[in-house]
């Protein structure tokens, strides 16, 4: 009789540490995207994360390692934009790549950080003469899966 009421205790307490991980962890959850091959800039590779928050808008964090500056392709261009397709079909400009190389790496990174109001569904990104454009070039460098 004592073991039976030894395991059900156990039980309630594993119980209890599950569902408190479930809580936790269910908020937290994050969806990633990952960039295909570039034929325009093969050695770019990229990433982009996006995290409901709870205000139910969606925070986007776009990463790009090996994306060649812009003014380096044929033609030149001056920035890189990144589009953002959501579940009504829209199509919105949601920033331009910030690029940095480290002190002691030639590895070009990128990054951007936004906030979206309507869930994302699919990004790319396009290499333009002005960030601020309001529909994208025909040339896309990078496109998620």
């Amino acid at each position: 009789m004592k073991k039976i009421n030894f395991y059900k205790s156990h039980y309630l307490l594993l119980t209890l540490l599950f569902v408190s991980l479930l809580m936790v962890a269910i908020p937290s959850c994050s969806r990633k995207m990952t960039f295909e091959t570039s034929r325009v800039v093969p050695a770019a590779t990229g990433s982009v994360t996006i995290k409901k928050n709870d205000n139910n808008n969606y925070r986007v964090d776009v990463k790009t390692t090996n994306l060649a500056k812009p003014k380096n392709l044929t033609p030149p261009k001056d920035v890189y934009v990144v589009w953002m397709r959501t579940v009504e079909n829209s199509l919105r400009n949601i920033g331009m790549i910030k690029s940095s190389s480290g002190l002691f790496s030639s590895t070009v990174k990128g990054e951007l950080k936004a906030t979206a109001t309507s869930k994302p569904t699919s990004f790319f990104i396009t290499a333009e003469n002005d960030g601020n454009v309001q529909y994208p070039d025909n040339e896309v460098v990078l496109r998620t899966k």
